[in-house]
């Protein structure tokens, strides 16, 4: 696979160090992600933004052919992916039902609270 500068690639982090992220793109290719781009703010721990395991988006920094290594940043995108199982759709109920259930669960807890309090 040949990656330029620019692309946006799904990667595996598989490790975390005090400078930067550890990303696994394919059978071929890993890439870090320097500490200085995970975010525009101040990091103090890149475990706060990213974790082992998590499947994310990255954006291609620079590409090392020989070494088959990317640099990579999350910095400037949405790196966090939607769900395998897709995005939530809207009913056409919506919160109907829970508008409906809300005063009984409500009576029921005030109820189990008094028969508490009468022990």
């Amino acid at each position: 696979m040949t990656y330029q500068i620019g692309d946006i690639l799904e990667g595996i982090v598989t490790g975390i160090s005090e400078y930067g992220a550890f990303i696994n793109i394919d059978e071929v290719y890993n890439g870090l992600i320097h500490i200085s781009e995970i975010s525009n703010h101040f990091v103090k721990n890149i475990e706060d933004y990213v974790t082992i395991g998590e499947t994310i988006l990255c954006e291609v920094l620079d590409v090392d052919k020989r070494d088959k290594h990317l640099k990579l940043s999350i910095k400037n995108i949405n790196y966090k992916l939607i769900p395998r199982y897709g995005k939530i759709k809207d009913t056409k109920t919506g919160f109907k039902p829970l508008q409906k259930k809300l005063p009984i669960w409500i009576r029921e807890k005030l109820k189990e609270i008094e028969e508490e309090v009468e022990k």
